[in-house]
This record gives structure tokens, sequence and C-alpha cells, in this order.
């Protein structure tokens, strides 16, 4: 099998740091809306502006912190949400704290130990990326779901979204949040064992491996970078940006085998283009294997062929840059038998389009060479500009946005073939042979899909049958006067549903619509959230606020939460409330472990972060689904990360990880259930 090692790069070196504070678009709005007073104004004698060497002595976080909701929003006010992160970046000095005992609410008593017992320790719940936990090691039947209530929650603070899966891992949950911590939580109890905060925003899912013996966590932020962290305290053990360009992304959850770290890189470039003076675009999807022992990089695979250059102008009079984006969102699934990974692709973010985007790509594990690739979409050059009028920056192609932000999950299919399933924002669910270069084996369609719409962040399959939630969200969207920002109206009525099909020859066993949301405003009943399955029950996070268990012969609707109420937490004087709650977890996890029996679930809320712990076994987060759509406090894609995640008797979900395509606002929970 020839390898094409046209993008590929190895070496194994420390990588480079990410340039934020010289991204120039970022300093282009640091000199128009801000250097006369940081910088002039600040100079006087007597001034009490703070100058640019206090800025830069702060966090992103802070200063972005200080934007949107502290003394400076209203100078503020003007940029949009990605541009206020791009200046935080650009200003902010990055760090990483490790709270003391005194500094942590309801902390754990000092010295406990770990439990054995089950987990649910990446993305998949598995290095092939099925979301399917066995009976074994869930802890939980499908009759137990009518019984389940809270049984703790737990408020993540200065958090309005949450779009980090959570871990579960031997009688410990894994969380991040958005202002940049990181907790280790008592399954049981939901105290704190240790919280430390890193740069930005943890963006992408926990994943929980043993280096050396010792268990630890990777992750990585919305500043690009990725973490390795001591799971028994909390200690950084390396952090390292896997790509230069200032609007990098670290949303792909890492998969660990053997010794090496598999992520992508994507980024919120693509939102920038709202903004008619930037010139759109020039980041590339990446792939990296990286040491987990010491973060050191051992090859890199770009998705795009070569670096973006100036190309004609738009129909519209745009400068544009390319070819870009080609984004890998997802988790990688790891073929170990054959040496192959495979990763699902984003969209071109300008013209040309180019073969790799909206596909599934083989590469190699030890190189990263590539192997294939399969194009689902072709041409499909798209950005945030195409959806405002006027298009300013919108390309020319002005695609679908039918990229892909759900990983492949591999199965063994009766016959003795196997097949890669696929669930694609198109609205269309694959199954495709990965022995065979990608041929389609089977295609249905659930929805008309479209850029929040179709199979968002993905499905589950127990092996017999490949379960999908539609979202297919619909809203108008409109510029906010006088900013970059937008803001978005939801279409109560459309969106939403739930489809099992055969993986073997695609035929569709059942379909159970979405209960709808009566008198809810404003609401979707889209399900964006990544499906998560247990023997005889699956489970999907809708907009609507609720979060449902549905029978797997069936779909009949087994159990139904409604996140919409006020929770009182384990670790603040305040309660914690859904308010107009949007579950949009991208996974719920099960954990038996040994002293709990009862599942853990993630749910993502409106207007609250919180994460809750039912009983038996079902752990999920909230926060705010749609707080990448706008000052709305709203955002479609924020769905895509929210899941569930069984293990042995601990369901967890966790909010998902918002489309950078949209701006972000809310707040979170985590909460148990028991059975009663």
């Amino acid at each position: 099998m020839k390898l094409f090692h046209l993008f590929s790069i190895t070496f194994l070196i420390t990588p480079v740091v990410l340039r934020a504070a010289e991204d120039p678009y970022a300093a282009q709005l640091f000199k128009q809306h801000c250097a006369s007073c940081h910088e002039t104004a600040a100079a006087a004698p007597g001034a009490r502006i703070p100058p640019v060497s206090v800025l830069k002595a702060m966090t992103p976080t802070a200063i972005l912190r200080a934007l949107e909701s502290g003394i400076m929003k209203s100078q503020s006010a003007v940029l949009s949400t990605n541009e206020r992160q791009a200046v935080a970046n650009f200003l902010g000095t990055a760090v990483t704290v490790e709270r003391r005992r005194d500094e942590i609410a309801n902390a754990c008593p000092a010295g406990a130990g770990w439990k054995d017992g089950p987990g649910w320790t990446n993305w998949g719940a598995g290095l092939t990326n099925m979301r399917f936990q066995p009976a074994n090691e869930a802890g939980l039947k499908a009759e137990d779901l009518p019984r389940l209530t809270v049984k703790w929650a737990f408020a993540f603070q200065d958090s309005a979204v949450l779009r980090s899966q959570p871990a579960v891992y031997r009688g410990r949950v894994f969380a991040g949040s958005q202002d940049g911590s990181v907790y280790s939580l008592d399954a049981e109890t939901g105290c704190v064992h240790w919280s430390t905060t890193v740069q930005a925003e943890v963006r992408s899912g926990i994943t929980v491996a043993e280096v050396d013996g010792k268990p630890a966590l990777f992750f990585g932020d919305s500043s690009g970078y990725l973490y390795g962290l001591d799971g028994a305290t909390g200690k950084q053990l390396w952090k390292l940006s896997l790509d230069d360009h200032p609007t990098a992304k670290a949303t792909s959850t890492p998969v660990f085998y053997q010794g090496r770290l598999y992520v992508g890189m994507s980024s919120l470039e693509e939102a920038m283009s709202v903004s008619p003076a930037y010139v759109c675009c020039t980041f590339r999807g990446s792939v990296s294997a990286v040491q987990a022992s010491d973060g050191k990089v051992v090859w890199k695979t770009y998705m795009v062929e070569g670096t973006p250059k100036e190309q004609p102008k738009t129909k519209r009079g745009s400068a544009v840059m390319g070819p870009s984006g080609v984004g890998v969102w997802t988790a990688p699934t790891l073929d170990t038998d054959h040496g192959v990974m495979y990763v699902t692709t984003g969209d071109n973010y300008s013209d040309p389009p180019t073969p790799f985007s909206d596909a599934v790509v083989a590469l190699q594990m030890s190189t990263g060479g590539i192997l294939w690739s399969k194009q689902l979409t072709a041409g499909d050059a798209w950005n945030s500009s195409c959806y405002l009028a006027g298009k300013v920056n919108c390309p020319d192609s002005d695609g679908p946005d039918f990229d892909f932000a759900s990983s492949a999950a591999l199965v063994s299919l009766p016959n003795g073939r196997r097949a890669l399933m696929l669930g694609q924002k198109s609205g269309m669910a694959y199954a495709i042979d990965p022995d065979r270069r990608g041929q389609i084996l089977w295609q249905a369609r659930v929805g008309k899909g479209g850029t929040v719409g179709g199979i968002e962040w993905g499905g589950a399959t127990d092996g017999r049958n490949f379960y999908v939630a539609l979202s297919d969200v619909d809203f108008q969207v409109s510029l906010v006067p006088g900013t970059n920002d937008r803001k978005y109206e939801l279409d109560p009525k459309k969106g939403g549903g739930m489809f099992a099909f055969r993986v073997d020859n695609g035929r569709r066993i059942w379909q159970t619509p979405p209960p709808g949301c009566r008198d809810r405003r404003p609401c979707s009943p889209a399900q964006s959230a990544a499906v998560t399955a247990i023997p005889g029950a699956v489970f999907s996070g809708s907009l609507d606020g609720h979060l449902r268990a549905y029978a797997a012969t069936s779909g009949k609707i087994l159990w139904d939460y409604d996140t919409n109420r006020e929770f009182k937490t384990v670790n603040a004087k305040r309660r914690g409330r859904g308010g107009r709650s949007q579950v949009t977890s991208r996974e719920c996890v099960l954990e038996h472990g040994a002293l709990t029996n009862h599942p853990v679930c993630a749910f993502q809320r409106w207007l609250r972060d919180i994460l809750l712990a039912a009983q038996p076994p079902l752990l999920c987060k909230e926060g705010n689904p749609f707080s990448r759509l706008g000052n709305t406090g709203f955002s479609p894609r924020s769905l895509r990360w929210p899941a569930f995640v069984p293990i042995g008797g601990l369901l967890v979900r966790v909010g998902e990880p918002q489309n950078d395509r949209f701006p972000s606002g809310g707040a979170s929970n985590l909460q148990t259930y028991r059975e009663t």
C-alpha cells in the first residue's frame, strides 16, 4: 500500500510555542480599540489606567473576564466574542496554578486513595470510539433508569459554559471548566481532591492514562495548548502548543496508546471572518503524535498541502488567503491491529477547496503518513461570514458547511468485514469499509443538515445497531448593531429526533421524534450532543433542557430528566439553577466503581455551570448549549461535545464543546443521581 507523505513531518523535538502575542489581527484590534488608553493615557502622571506592562502580567482568562463582564465590558462591546478572546490571548501571559487546599470549597479528606473499578477514560470509551459501555462496566441496567434521582451537584464557578467531557477513573471524576479549572472530584460524594487552573478554557475532553505506572490527565484548551497533569496531585507535568497559529484550538480529545497521544487541531479562525477587516484564512488543520511522558512531538501531519498564500479576490472584492481550514475537531479512532488511525475532518475556510476536507483520512500510526482518504462532501469552503447579509468574507464556493464534528466508530460486521460508522452534519449516516479505502457500504438520511444541523457530536454503537441523534437546529442570525457580535433566534418547532440503524446493512430499526418544546422559550428540540449506549438503553441530551434515555430495541423513552431547576450544590453556598437550560453535553459516562454503583451524568445547561451525579450511576454536566451563538447566551454547536458515559454504575455527561464559529455565555453545574 502506497504511503503519501505530502503533508507529514516526522520529528522528535519540543514544539514551538503558540505565538498569540504575535497575532497581527489581535494587535490591530488592540491598537484600534485599546491603545489610546493603555499606551497613551496610561503614561500621563496620576493616570489610573493600567499600562500594557501590567496587562501582560495578567492571565488571558482574567483579561477576557474584564472584557466580557467586568470594567471593560462597555468598551469591548463593539468586538465579537472571538475578537475579545484574541485580544486577551495577545495581551495575557499563560500560567498554570495549583490551588491550595485552603482555597478549595468542599475539599476531600487529606490522603484519600484511589479505588479500583471500571472507568470511562477517553472520548469514545475505548480506542475504537464506539461510545458503548458493556453491562459489567456500566453497572446500570435499563430497568434502573426510571428510578434515578439527583445524588449530588457540583457548581463550576466563573463559568458560563462547559465544553469538556469528564473522565471517570478509579473512583474519581476529572472535569474541566470554562475558567480553565480542572477538578478531581470524588465520584461518591463530589468532594474535591485537587483543583488546577490552566491558561484558558478546557476545550477538549479529558483522557486519563497510566504513564510510568502513575495516573496522568491529558487535555487541550481554547488557546491551542495540550497539557499533561499528574492525576494524583494536579501538578503540571508538561504543556505544549501543537500549532503556532494564533487562533488554534485544541478541541480534539487526545487518544492514548502505548505511551503516545494522538490528537488533532482545529481553530476559531473561520469565526473571525465576520469582521470585514479580517483577511481569511491561514490556519491548517493537523494531526500529531505526542510522547505522553514529556510532551515531545513525534510526528505532525497537515490536512492541507502547502502553506496558504494570496488568492484571487472574491466576487465581492474581499482579499483571500488560502487554501485553509480542514480542522480536526474530533478524537482519532485507532485500529491497533493494523497500525492505522482514522480521523474525520472539517471544511475549508477559504477557496480553493481541497481533497481532505469533509473526509475520513487514514494515517499510519507510526509515521503519520497518509494511506487513503474518503471525501463525503466536495467543494465545501465556508466561514461564518456566509451566515451574514452581504457575506463579505464568504468564499465564492459558499459551501454547505457539512464537515465532521464527530469521530468515526470502528466495528466488526457479522460477515467478517469491518466498518467505520460515521455521522455527518449533512444529515447523513454512513458505514464505510476501512479495508477498501473507504468504500461506502450503506448510507441513510436522518435530516436536512446544516452548519449546526445533521449529526453533530456523533452516535454510539453496540456492535449491532448504530444510534444517532439529529440536531437540525434552526435559527435566524444577525449582527448586533454597532458590533461584530451575532444574535440568534431559535425555532422551537424544528430539529431533534433519535434513530437506530443496523450496522451491517443500514436498515432503520426505529425512529423516535422529539417530544417538543411545549411552552418553553427560547427553546429548540434539536439533539446535538453525542450519544452514549449501554445494554438496552441509549442516552441523548437535547437543547430543550432534557436528558433522555431510549430503549435500544424500540426507541421508547425510558427516562426523561428536565434540568430546568435549581440544585443545591456540594461546593457552594449559592444554588445552581438551570434556568432555560439546554442539555448539551457531548456524552455521558457510566462507571461501576467500588464506592458507587450509581451513574453520574454531566449536563450542559443554559444559565448555570453544574455537574450532576445520579444513583444508580449517572454523571452529567450542564452548561450553556448555545453559548457560541452570541450575547443571547445561546449556541447550537455548544452541543457538539456533550454526551453520556456509562461506567460501572456511574453515568457522566458533559457540556458539548461548542463550535468556535459562535460566541459564548452562560453557566454550568455537575449533579449526581440515586435510585429511589
